[in-house]
């Protein structure tokens, strides 16, 4: 089977295109978050979160690299007619994510109650 791009667009809805920018999206948002939850955190001395927030920077930059490699396989796959989800990379992503987010919540709660 050739998995080489076609000369012409297979998918007029983009499909491919969209999977494909939403992962870069939720990637760039990690690295974002990330980077903000170490910033705070080294800004108030919680040295612990500040390298949990510089974890999930490195993360989101690994789903970035990972996103776009994978894209070219994405053609290939939709033109078999198979599946793109990769619903083990959608809860890893999704759990980094909460755990971030619950970090930088936790840590904002702190340095508020102990102001």
């Amino acid at each position: 089977m050739n998995d080489r791009r076609p000369t012409e667009v297979f998918d007029t809805g983009l499909q491919h295109e969209r999977t494909s920018l939403a992962w870069e999206r939720t990637a760039i948002s990690m690295m974002v978050a990330g980077l903000l939850l170490s910033r705070f955190a080294a800004t108030e001395e919680f040295w612990l979160l500040a390298a949990g927030g510089m974890v999930q920077v490195v993360f989101g930059a690994v789903l970035l690299v990972w996103s776009g490699a994978h894209y070219e396989e994405l053609h290939g796959t939709l033109r078999r007619g198979a599946d793109v989800v990769h619903p083990s990379a959608v809860r890893w992503v999704g759990l980094a994510t909460i755990a971030g987010t619950g970090a930088g919540l936790i840590a904002a709660i702190a340095v508020t109650l102990t102001r």
